[in-house]
C-alpha cells in the first residue's frame, strides 16, 4: 500500500513538472481556439458570442486592413511545394554523405565531422546577405517560383549538417557483416547502400524527413527575406504580413489562420509519435 502511494506521489510530481513548461503553449492554443470562434476580442479563454466568419479565408480572399491578400490555398500550396522539395533532397544528400563518412575510411574524416558540427552551430542569419548574393548569381532571386526553389536549397543546405550527423549514428550501428555479405553476393557499393542499408535505417530517415517537413512548413526568416512577390508567399510570411498591419488587426481572423496553420504540425507529430519513439529506443539500445 505504501509503495502504491509512493509511486502515485512520484507520478504526480513528475507530471506536474512536465505540465509547467506545457502550460504556456497550451494556454496559447486554447486562446486561439476561443478567439477564432468569438465575435469580439477576448482577454480570457471564453468566447464572446459564436461565429464562423473568421474562417472565411478558407473560401475567399483575405481582406486585412487596407490590403487584400490572395486566397489561402495558393499560400498553402507554396508552403507544401517548399516542403516537398526539401524532404527528398535532404534525405538523399544526408543519407549519401552519412554513409560515406561512416563506411569509407577517407583521410580527414574526423575533421569533416567536426566541421559539420561547426556548420550546424553557425547561425544561418549571419549568412543572409551572402546567400542572397549566391541566389542572385544563380538567377534565383526575384524570379517567382525559382526564388521559392532557391529558399528550399538554402534550407536544405542549413539542415543537412545535423541530418548527416544523425544518420551517421544509424549507419555506425549496422554490423559490417551485413555489408560484407551483400558485397560477397555481388552487390556494388551503391546497391549495398540503396537495397541493404537504407531499409535498416528507416527510422532515422523517417526522423529527418519529419524534421525537414516541419522546418520547411515553419520557415519564416529566409522566406520573408527572399520572397518579394505576394503570389509566392508561404504561410508564415503571410501571417507576419497580417501581424504587421497592426493598426487594423482583425484578431479573430488572425487567430483562425494561426489555428489553421498549426493543425498540420499537430497532425504530423500525432501520426509520427511511434516513429520518433523507435528512434529513441534505437539510441538507447546502441548506448
Amino acid at each position: 500500500m505504501r509503495r502504491k502511494v509512493k509511486n502515485l506521489l512520484i507520478n504526480i510530481v513528475v507530471y506536474s513538472i512536465i505540465m509547467v513548461p506545457l502550460a504556456i503553449p497550451m494556454l496559447g492554443i486554447a486562446w486561439l481556439i476561443a478567439q477564432s470562434f468569438s465575435e469580439k476580442v477576448i482577454v480570457g479563454l471564453l468566447p464572446s458570442g459564436f461565429t464562423f466568419d473568421h474562417f472565411s479565408f478558407l473560401w475567399k480572399q483575405i481582406k486585412f486592413g487596407t490590403k487584400t491578400y490572395p486566397n489561402i490555398w495558393p499560400v498553402v500550396r507554396n508552403s507544401l511545394f517548399l516542403c516537398l522539395i526539401m524532404v527528398p533532397m535532404e534525405v538523399l544528400i544526408s543519407s549519401s554523405a552519412a554513409y560515406a563518412l561512416s563506411r569509407m575510411k577517407a583521410p580527414g574524416r574526423g575533421t569533416i565531422m567536426n566541421f559539420i558540427v561547426f556548420l550546424h552551430a553557425f547561425p544561418g542569419v549571419l549568412m543572409l546577405m551572402a546567400l542572397l548574393y549566391l541566389l542572385v548569381q544563380m538567377g534565383l532571386y526575384g524570379k517567382g517560383i525559382l526564388t521559392l526553389i532557391g529558399v528550399a536549397l538554402v534550407k536544405v543546405a542549413l539542415n543537412v549538417p545535423m541530418s548527416v550527423w544523425i544518420l551517421k549514428g544509424f549507419f555506425d550501428g549496422i554490423p559490417w557483416e551485413l555489408e560484407w555479405a551483400a558485397l560477397v553476393d555481388g552487390c556494388t557499393k551503391f546497391q549495398v547502400w540503396r537495397k541493404v542499408l537504407l531499409p535498416v535505417i528507416k527510422p532515422g530517415i523517417s526522423a529527418i524527413a519529419i524534421f525537414s517537413f516541419m522546418s520547411g512548413w515553419g520557415e519564416w526568416l529566409i522566406a520573408y527575406t527572399y520572397l518579394r512577390d505576394p503570389e509566392y508567399y508561404t504561410f508564415p510570411v503571410l501571417l507576419s504580413s497580417l501581424i504587421y498591419e497592426f493598426r487594423f488587426v482583425n484578431w479573430g481572423l488572425l487567430a483562425a489562420m494561426s489555428l489553421f496553420y498549426i493543425i498540420p504540425t499537430l497532425v504530423m507529430y500525432a501520426l509520427t509519435q511511434k516513429t520518433l519513439l523507435r528512434i529513441q529506443l534505437v539510441g538507447a539500445v546502441k548506448g
